[in-house]
């Protein structure tokens, strides 16, 4: 991992999209130290939600500190699951099952994130870094 954070800090100039949080979901400290260290670096959280959703209070507090910076992303179009990633992140909810019981036996909570802080993880942050994308499909 030293490693790839390494090639990571050179390449300044390019901008990174580290999947499902680097894996460091259960580790929000860390993830928040790699993203001081790397300023071109940018999370999707899809396959981690189960971790987020098991520490709401420190998830709230990191997505509302790295806003700028967090992606809304999943491995595979299933609308089925997208109704508990929406309650975990919009909601105050308490204590539901998550909707993979191979992903998570503990139960989840909401983090209840302001609509400013949604808009940049679902579209904003998006425009700024996938290139092509049509801003006029999506609000102000």
């Amino acid at each position: 991992i030293a490693e790839q954070h390494d090639i990571i800090r050179r390449h300044t100039g390019t901008t990174f999209i580290n999947a499902h949080f680097g894996w460091f979901a259960n580790d929000l400290a860390q993830l928040g130290r790699l993203l001081d260290d790397m300023p071109n670096m940018y999370v999707e959280f899809g396959a981690v939600i189960a971790e987020l959703g098991r520490q709401p209070r420190q998830a709230q507090a990191f997505f509302e500190h790295y806003q700028d910076r967090i992606l809304f992303g999943k491995d595979a179009y299933q609308p089925e699951e997208y109704h508990t990633y929406f309650r975990i992140l919009e909601t105050a909810d308490e204590y539901f099952p998550y909707h993979k019981r191979y992903h998570a036996f503990w139960k989840m909570y909401g983090l209840d994130l302001p609509d400013d802080v949604l808009k940049k993880i679902y579209y904003k942050n998006a425009l700024k870094v996938v290139p092509g994308i049509d801003a006029s499909l999506f609000p102000k």
